[in-house]
């Protein structure tokens, strides 16, 4: 079993940054894949970012790419979401997940372990 807690959310003006954190425990030997997924009120959870525990990985969703950068502490089990210039748009909350598998993909599907999430909220 794989614990994560997210920390960081918050209110923001658009145009401001935030950086998310989100921290492992229990099996997290078994861990390989970790990245965020987030939903905003009235739609389905999206993939946002995710990265190999390598490193060699790294994906973003094209909403985010160029603002968002996701970042990993293996030694802390801790993966972090840099995000710059914040959009309304951008207003949801956001969730940790991680995987065990070798492919580190961008669908639910690909990640076993899903934290409780944290509320991002960017104000016009």
């Amino acid at each position: 079993q794989v614990q994560l807690v997210e920390s960081g959310g918050g209110l923001v003006q658009a145009g401001g940054s935030l950086r998310l954190s989100c921290a492992a425990s229990g099996r997290t030997f078994s861990i390989n894949g970790m990245g965020w997924f987030r939903q905003a009120p009235g739609k389905e959870r999206e993939f946002v970012a995710a990265r190999s525990r390598s490193g060699l990985t790294t994906s973003y969703a094209d909403s985010v790419k160029g603002r968002f950068t996701i970042s990993r502490d293996n030694a802390k089990n801790t993966v972090y979401l840099q995000m710059n210039s914040l959009k309304p748009d951008d207003t949801a909350i956001y969730y940790c997940a991680a995987g065990r598998g070798l492919r580190v993909g961008v669908e639910d599907r690909d990640f076993d372990s899903w934290g409780q999430g944290t509320q991002v909220t960017v104000s016009s």
